[in-house]
């Protein structure tokens, strides 16, 4: 039997990077999943390739840094499966700025994607599983960076740090309704969208990613598969009563000085 067999697993922010690892790693394990995103060719792409290798999948269009799209994005799932199960917050917006020159613009774009959406997505899922008196799971993926990160990151960080706290209250507040609510602080993590971002704000060529590995204790950067297993393991019964948690999944220690 799979960790997530017949689960309604929604995965926000999924149609690529790490949220489209997670969705193929919960439907491996039995989940029935929808994944949203902005642009409908990845995410249609991402659920033919599901279909395909025998999943039942949907794709849900959603700009998640709009509140009531992300609330719809639920209602969704929930109006074609009858229920949420599971729900992962991915979407991620990691464009840079300084605490000296961050715009009031940029940093209202960051707490809309990194923090309002998770927010009005864990409402609404969170409102389904208490209405039916059934237990769920949530996991939202935030960032070792938000313990401190580099100067270069100052919005995202506030946001991501306003989920941690946001993750800790919800599970505190909802554990008597049996929901689980938990977080991951993942680290520098190889995928499309980090790729992006090395080349338009920090001139990187064709081998950054071997460079940067090559300085890295494990000498990789984190692999979105080994993200989702994880992922995976929270969202499921095995990992048991833990909720409130934000796990650091990095390399580098916290507090740890050479």
């Amino acid at each position: 039997m799979g960790l997530l067999d017949d689960k309604v697993v929604l995965v926000n922010g999924g149609s690529q990077g790490v949220g489209a690892a997670v969705a193929r790693a919960a439907v491996r394990a039995g989940a029935k999943v929808a994944v949203t995103g902005r642009r409908p060719e990845p995410g249609e792409a991402l659920v033919a390739e599901l279909t395909a290798a025998g999943g039942e999948a949907r794709y849900v269009r959603a700009d998640l840094a709009d509140a009531e799209q992300a609330r719809s994005s639920v209602a969704e799932v929930v109006d074609a499966y009858g229920r949420i199960d599971c729900l992962v917050n991915a979407a991620g917006l990691t464009s840079r700025g300084t605490l000296l020159d961050t715009t009031p613009e940029l940093f209202d774009q960051h707490v809309a994607v990194n923090l309002k959406g998770p927010f009005f997505a864990m409402q609404a899922a969170v409102a389904d599983m208490v209405g039916r008196k059934a237990p769920g799971t949530v996991v939202n993926i935030i960032t070792s960076s938000a313990h401190g990160g580099q100067p270069f990151l100052a919005p995202y960080v506030a946001a991501k740090a306003g989920l941690i706290g946001l993750t800790r209250n919800a599970a505190h507040a909802h554990r008597w309704d049996r929901v689980r609510i938990n977080g991951l602080n993942i680290g520098w993590t190889a995928t499309e969208g980090e790729d992006a971002t090395q080349r338009e704000f920090h001139g990187a060529g064709d081998d950054w990613l071997e460079e940067a590995a090559a300085r890295l204790p494990m000498g990789k950067l984190g692999q979105p598969d080994e993200i989702a297993d994880f992922v995976v393991f929270l969202l499921s019964e095995r990992s048991g009563v833990v909720t409130g948690s934000v796990i650091d999944w990095d390399q580098n220690v916290l507090g740890g000085l050479d």
